[in-house]
């Protein structure tokens, strides 16, 4: 195991007495591939750090559709990452939030009791370890679950809109499934950006989008019956957008993208919600045990922002 490190006030580069962290902990464990009823609640070993790393209490996490994703191992291809035949990692889950209990001996950015969120490997668990860089000091206005829920989702949103849409102030966004995990930071993160967003959502979430700062709201039920977001062709909503758009002459640049973790970009998210400017949306939470129902709750399609573990 490598050397831990324990900070408390200005100790730092004290050695972890044994007894600080314990040697085991309750994870949610993935054996195989296949459904939610593949997950287990064990007994685990806490992860050992490496110099760089930081070990954390974690005090909640968010479900996200990757954990969907590769507990059924699907796309099939992705499994020459996820593992072959079965998952290398067996504990699920990214976003994070919690406290330092230790950090290696390399760390230089966080100490014990610092409440920090991010993002790791094996969220779903009572203990995490990740790198310094993966991690933000959380916004004190925000609970644990309001933080865990940020990451993915909002660096989503924002390389979508910065870097992939190239979106400036003044410009009109529509959001397709605006209230949905990445749908709500979306929303927030184009009004930040100073444009004029039209959300698109069912009926029973057109309020929930007009408060998280949509200028307009498309009910799709009523346009497109018996749709959900994400299921249909940009082509199939083409009777909401304006004439420009839709024009024969104006070719539409649809491009699919995977965001990339960044802690630049996790600080971006940390001044908009210091200021205000963005909120989390929560659904709904679970305690750790229920992770399975969690991911199935994902799985149905209608979470209202996002879903979250407590710890």
């Amino acid at each position: 195991m490598s050397t831990v490190v324990h900070v408390e006030g200005s100790q730092r580069g004290a050695r972890s007495p044994a007894s600080a962290v314990p040697a085991r902990m309750t994870a949610v464990v993935q054996h195989v591939y296949g459904t939610t009823d593949t997950l287990a609640v064990e007994q685990v070993e806490v992860p050992s750090l490496e110099p760089r790393e930081v070990l954390l209490r974690v005090r909640a996490a968010a479900v996200n559709p990757a954990d969907r994703a590769i507990l059924q191992g699907l796309p099939y291809v992705l499994r020459l990452v996820y593992g072959i035949p079965r998952p290398r990692t067996g504990i699920r889950g990214s976003d994070v939030a919690g406290v330092v209990e230790a950090v290696g001996v390399a760390v230089t950015q966080f100490g014990a009791g610092d409440e920090v969120f991010g993002w790791c490997q094996g969220a779903f668990a009572e203990y995490a370890a990740t790198t310094e860089t993966s991690l933000a000091a959380k916004p004190a206005a925000l609970s644990f679950e309001q933080a865990a829920a940020v990451p993915m989702a909002g660096i989503t949103a924002l390389q979508a809109l910065r870097d992939q849409a190239g979106l400036e102030a003044g410009q009109r966004v529509l959001v397709n499934g605006a209230s949905g995990g990445v749908g709500t930071f979306a929303v927030q993160v184009a009004k930040a950006m100073g444009a004029e967003v039209t959300g698109v959502c069912s009926t029973r979430n057109v309020e929930l989008v007009r408060t998280i700062g949509a200028d307009h709201v498309i009910d799709y039920t009523l346009l497109i019956p018996n749709s959900m977001a994400g299921n249909r062709w940009f082509g199939s909503i083409g009777r909401v957008l304006t004439a420009l758009v839709t024009s024969p002459f104006v070719r539409q640049n649809l491009r699919p993208f995977f965001s990339i973790p960044k802690k630049t970009d996790l600080l971006v998210l940390v001044d908009l919600l210091e200021a205000g400017r963005i909120t989390p949306v929560i659904d709904s939470t679970h305690p750790l045990g229920d992770a399975p129902a969690a991911i199935a709750h994902l799985g149905g399609g209608h979470a209202r922002g996002k879903i979250v573990l407590t710890v």
